[in-house]
């Protein structure tokens, strides 16, 4: 999920490699992808309140090093408050509002990123 506020976007940190990415996850069987994540903002971020959301893109490739199949489905929310307070401690460390760039992002992220704002 892309959330922009006054000039910054909405990242989380990887606990396992302490790479920089927007909040989401994998999808459950059976499960939309709207709906997954909803359920993934609860668990990563339980008092963030989400407003709309609208599919940005759907992204389809190959990850040039494991060679797995990905499959991004790219929600932008019109609107996000409240504290930034981790729910999934195991997975998620740490959450802030700030500008893309000079940060370490995963390549999904740094996608996102490159596209959607090539110059924040």
């Amino acid at each position: 999920m892309i959330a922009v506020k006054r000039g910054k976007v909405l990242l989380v940190r990887r606990k396992r490699d302490r790479l920089w990415m927007f909040p989401g996850g994998r999808k459950r069987a059976r499960e939309s992808a709207r709906a997954c994540l909803r359920r993934e903002i609860k668990e990563e971020l339980p008092k963030l309140k989400v407003g709309r959301i609208r599919l940005w893109k759907e992204v389809t490739s190959k990850n040039r090093r494991s060679g797995r199949k990905m499959s991004d489905a790219i929600f932008v929310a019109r609107k996000a408050s409240g504290r930034l307070t981790i729910g999934d401690k195991n997975e998620i460390d740490k959450a802030v509002w700030r500008k893309p760039r000079g940060i370490r992002l995963t390549p999904t992220s740094r996608y996102i990123r490159d596209r959607l704002f090539p110059t924040l």
